[in-house]
C-alpha cells in the first residue's frame, strides 16, 4: 500500500536545484534561517555522482539541514528516508538523518526520537548512503518512532564532529513503505502503528485509543510485548491479542467485541487476571449483559471479592455470569477466620450486640454462634469505635453477656462488599469448591439475585449464605448442591446449602445430598417448590435432622411437590429476640401440600414434621397439610409428625384453621388427620359415649370440635327398641383432652360416625 497514491501526500522534499531558499539552517520552522546566500552552501548542477547537489562546508558543531516543506506524518503511515553523501575535502564529519517531528500546533512532539544512527565519513569521494525509517509505531526496523501525535515532520539530515570538512549531498528522498509493515491492511490495524511500545513502562493507553478509533471495524493486533494501559480503555472493534496488558486493578479494560474469557485471557495471559478484569468491566457497560466463560475453568487461588474487583458497592441492572466454572485450589486465602468474643445481648435491641471485646477483629459476614443463637446468623456490620456489631438476625437466647464464637467463612464470589446488588444472575456455573472454600456469598442489600441450572460441588461451610437483605427475592432455580460430608453420619455434619433473611425467595427443582441442612429460612412469601434433598447415612436407625428449617412463626409459606428423604421439615421462631408467644399469629400462615415424605433406617421417633417453639403460648393458626405422601422401608415410624418441647409446648386451646388431611401413610404406626371422620362402635347400652381421637389428632392437639355426628344404622335402647333421641357431645376429655363424649339422654348402644377436630375451624 502506499498512501503518496492512495491518498495523494506530497512526501518527496524540493531537490536542490528548486533553490536552497527551500532549506532550513535549523529545524524547518517558519521564519528560521534557509542556506539561500549562505557562503557554505552552493548548488552543484553536476557531480559526478549524484548530477545536482548540495555542497555545504561544516562550520559549526552540530550542522542541521532540514526542508521547510511540511512532510505528513499519521498513524499508520511509514517513510523510509534515504540520503547519499560524500566527503571531497578537509576534517570527515559524521552524517545522521534527522527530522523536527511536530504536532499540529507545530510545536515539538516531546520525548521521540528524532535522529537516525551516526556513520563517520573517513575516505574522500566515496558515497556514503543512509536509510532511516520514521512512523508512529516503533515496529521493527523504524530508526525514529514518533508517536500517534506527530501530524508532520521536516526531514532531513545533521553533520557532527569536526569543523571544516567539505560534503556534497544528493537530493533526499522519502517513499513510503507502509505495505512493509501492513501486511493485511485491510483486515488489521496494528496498535505499534499508532504509538504503542509494547516495552511494560511506557502508558499505550492513547495508542490503544488511536488504534481503536481508527480501525472502523477491523480487527486491532496487538503483537507480542507488554502493553501498559494505565487507565481505563474501552474497545469498540475486534482486537486479537498476541501480547499482553498490564493494568492497574482499579482500572477497567473493556471488549466491547470481544467480551468472553478467551480475550482476557489473551489479554492478560492469565486465566485468573482475565477473568477478574472481565468481571470489572461487566458493571460498566451496556453492551453485554452477560460474562460467557465459554465452558473454560477458572482456577482461583482466593476468594473473588466483587465489589472490590469492580469498585463498586451499588449496582442495580441486570447482568449474569454464565456457561463456565470456577474452581477453588487449596491454599491458605481460604482459611476460616475464627474469633471468640463476649458480648452483651438486649431483646429491645434485637439485631445489636454490644460491648463487644476485640470487635475490630471481627469481619463482616461471620457466623455467630453459642448459647441462644438459631441457626444462620452473620455479622451485618460492625462499629468499631461503639464496640457494636449489627446482626442479620436477632437472639432468642434472652438478654445478657455471653461468649460467643465468630466464623468467616471464604467464597468462591463474595458480594459482601455491595451494599445493595440487584438482579445479578448465575448461570450454567460450576461452582467447585473441592472442599476448600464455600460458594457464593450475597450482598447486604439485594433484590432478585438468581442462580439457574448451577452446581454447587462440596463447599467446605456454605453453598449460599445471606448476611442480610441481599435474598430478597432470591431465585435458585434448578441446581445440584453436593455436599462435601457424604460419608459423615448425619449427626456430625454441618455444611448448609442455603440460608434466607429476608422474603420472597423462590427455591424451586433443585437436588442437594446430605448436607447438614438444605435450607434455613427466614422471612415469608417463600415458594419452596419441587426440590429433592437427601439427607440420610449408612448407619442402621441413623439419627436423622432437618432439611429445610424455617424459623419465622408466619412465614406465608408454601411448600409443596418436595421430595423430602431421610429428612425433616422444622418450623422453629430461634430469630425471635422474645420467643415466647406475646401477641400475632404464632405458627400460621404454612402450606404443607403434594410433598413425597421418604425414610429408610431410621429409629422409630424419626418424625417428618416437626414444631419446635423457642417458647411458651405458641399455636397452630392457618396452617394446612395435606394431599403429602409418608413412606418408610426397611424399618417403620410411630408418626409422621411431632413437636420439639425441648424449650416450649404448644398451646392446643388455641389451635384455629388447622388441616392434616387426605395423606397417604406408610410404614406409620399412627396416622393423624384433622378433621378426623371416625366410627365409633358402642356395643353395650350406656348414655355416655367415649369416642378416642387422640392418637389422630396431629402434634397430640386436642379434640376441640366434633363437626358432625351421623349414627350408622338404629340407635337403640336395652330392648332393642330404635331410638330417636338428639344426643349432645363435650369435647376435649379424657388426661390428654383427645376424647370426645357423645351424651345421650338414656343408655342406648349403635353405631356413629363423629368428624372431630383438633382446632377452632373459624
Amino acid at each position: 500500500m502506499n498512501k503518496a497514491i492512495t491518498d495523494g501526500l506530497a512526501l518527496m522534499p524540493p531537490p536542490f536545484s528548486a533553490g536552497l531558499n527551500l532549506w532550513s539552517r535549523d529545524d524547518g520552522l517558519p521564519g528560521q534561517g534557509s542556506y539561500a546566500g549562505q557562503a557554505n552552501a552552493a548548488f552543484v548542477p553536476a557531480d559526478q555522482d549524484f548530477g545536482g547537489a548540495l555542497e555545504l562546508v561544516k562550520i559549526t558543531a552540530l550542522q542541521k539541514l532540514r526542508c521547510f516543506q511540511q512532510i505528513p506524518m499519521m498513524p499508520g503511515l511509514y517513510l523510509k528516508v534515504t540520503v547519499r553523501v560524500k566527503c571531497i575535502s578537509g576534517a570527515f564529519p559524521a552524517v545522521r538523518i534527522a527530522g523536527f517531528a511536530a504536532l499540529s500546533n507545530g510545536s515539538n512532539v516531546p520525548g521521540v526520537v528524532q535522529t537516525g544512527p551516526s556513520v563517520q565519513l573517513d575516505q574522500y569521494g566515496e558515497v556514503v548512503e543512509l536509510t532511516a525509517i520514521i512512523g508512529a509505531g516503533l515496529r521493527g526496523g523504524v530508526t525514529m518512532a514518533w508517536g500517534a501525535t506527530a501530524v508532520y515532520g521536516h526531514i532531513g539530515l545533521d553533520l557532527t564532529g569536526s569543523n571544516g570538512g567539505v560534503v556534497r549531498i544528493d537530493d533526499i528522498e522519502v517513499e513510503d513503505v507502509t505495505g512493509i509493515y501492513l501486511r493485511d491492511i485491510f483486515d488489521a490495524v496494528d496498535v505499534r502503528d499508532f504509538g504503542a511500545r509494547g516495552d511494560g513502562i511506557t502508558d499505550d493507553t492513547a495508542a490503544f485509543d488511536a488504534a481503536d478509533a481508527a480501525a472502523g471495524g477491523r480487527t486491532i493486533t496487538v503483537p507480542a510485548g507488554t502493553y501498559l494501559i494505565a487507565g481505563n480503555l474501552s474497545i469498540e472493534n475486534p482486537i486479537r491479542f498476541q501480547g499482553t496488558i498490564v493494568q492497574p486493578d482499579n482500572m477497567r479494560f473493556v471488549l466491547m467485541r470481544n467480551y468472553d474469557l478467551d480475550s482476557y485471557t489473551s489479554a492478560f495471559g492469565n486465566e485468573l487476571k482475565g477473568f477478574k478484569k472481565a468481571l470489572q468491566a461487566l458493571f460498566y457497560f451496556t453492551d453485554h449483559v452477560a460474562l460467557d466463560l465459554s465452558d473454560r475453568r477458572v482456577d482461583l487461588v482466593e476468594p473473588l471479592d466483587v465489589s472490590a474487583i469492580c469498585g463498586l458497592t451499588t449496582f442495580a441492572q441486570r447482568r449474569f455470569l454464565t456457561n463456565g466454572q470456577l474452581n477453588a485450589v487449596p491454599g491458605p486465602a481460604w482459611d476460616t477466620t475464627v474469633v471468640t468474643s463476649t458480648a452483651s445481648y438486649n431483646p429491645q435491641s434485637p439485631t445489636r450486640l454490644s460491648s463487644v471485646t476485640n470487635v475490630a477483629a471481627i469481619p463482616i459476614g461471620a457466623r455467630v454462634s453459642g448459647n441462644g443463637v438459631g441457626r444462620e446468623v452473620y455479622v451485618r456490620d460492625r462499629n468499631i469505635g461503639a464496640g457494636t456489631l449489627t446482626l442479620s438476625q436477632p437472639l432468642w437466647g434472652g438478654a445478657g453477656t455471653r461468649t460467643l464464637t465468630f466464623e468467616r467463612y471464604k467464597y468462591l464470589l463474595d458480594f459482601s462488599g455491595f451494599a445493595d446488588l440487584t438482579r445479578f444472575e448465575v448461570d450454567r456455573m460450576d461452582l467447585n469448591c473441592n472442599g476448600v472454600a464455600s460458594a457464593v456469598m450475597l450482598p447486604q442489600v439485594g433484590l432478585t439475585i438468581t442462580f439457574t441450572d448451577c452446581v454447587f460441588n462440596r463447599p467446605k461451610d456454605r453453598g449460599i449464605s445471606s448476611i442480610g437483605s441481599g435474598c430478597q427475592g432470591l431465585i435458585v432455580d434448578g441446581c445440584q448442591f453436593w455436599s462435601n460430608e457424604q460419608p459423615a453420619l448425619a449427626q456430625d455434619r454441618t455444611t448448609i446449602a442455603i440460608n434466607i433473611n429476608a422474603n420472597d425467595a423462590k427455591i424451586r427443582d433443585n437436588r442437594a445430598v446430605r448436607f447438614a441442612h438444605f435450607l434455613v429460612a427466614n422471612g415469608g412469601g417463600h415458594l419452596i417448590l419441587g426440590n429433592h434433598f437427601f439427607q440420610g447415612d449408612n448407619a442402621a436407625q441413623g439419627v436423622r435432622r432437618a432439611g429445610v428449617v424455617i424459623t419465622q412463626t408466619a412465614p406465608r409459606l408454601t411448600f409443596s411437590g418436595n421430595y423430602v428423604d431421610n429428612c425433616w421439615l422444622e418450623w422453629s421462631n430461634e430469630h425471635d429476640a422474645e420467643p415466647a408467644f406475646t401477641s400475632g399469629f404464632s405458627f400460621a400462615g404454612m402450606s404443607v401440600v403434594g410433598n413425597h415424605f421418604f425414610a429408610s433406617d431410621m429409629a422409630p421417633y424419626f418424625r417428618w414434621i416437626v414444631i419446635a417453639p423457642k417458647g411458651p403460648g405458641h399455636f397452630l393458626f392457618g396452617v394446612s397439610i395435606s394431599d403429602n405422601t409418608f413412606r418408610t422401608i426397611n424399618g417403620s415410624v410411630d408418626r409422621a409428625e411431632g413437636v420439639d418441647t425441648t424449650h416450649g409446648s404448644l398451646d392446643y386451646g388455641r389451635f384455629r384453621n388447622v388441616t392434616f388431611a387426605t395423606n397417604a401413610f406408610n410404614g406409620v404406626s399412627q396416622i393423624a388427620v384433622s378433621p378426623l371422620t371416625i366410627l365409633h362402635t358402642q356395643n353395650s347400652v350406656s348414655d355416655t359415649w367415649t369416642v378416642d381421637s387422640a392418637p389422630f389428632m396431629p402434634f397430640a392437639s386436642w379434640a376441640r370440635n366434633t363437626m358432625s355426628l351421623v349414627a350408622e344404622g338404629a340407635i337403640l335402647n336395652s330392648q332393642s327398641q330404635a331410638q330417636s333421641a338428639m344426643p349432645y357431645v363435650v369435647n376435649e376429655t379424657g388426661a390428654t383432652k383427645g376424647q370426645v363424649q357423645i351424651r345421650w339422654p338414656s343408655a342406648v348402644r349403635g353405631r356413629m360416625l363423629a368428624t372431630i377436630r383438633c382446632d377452632n375451624p373459624t
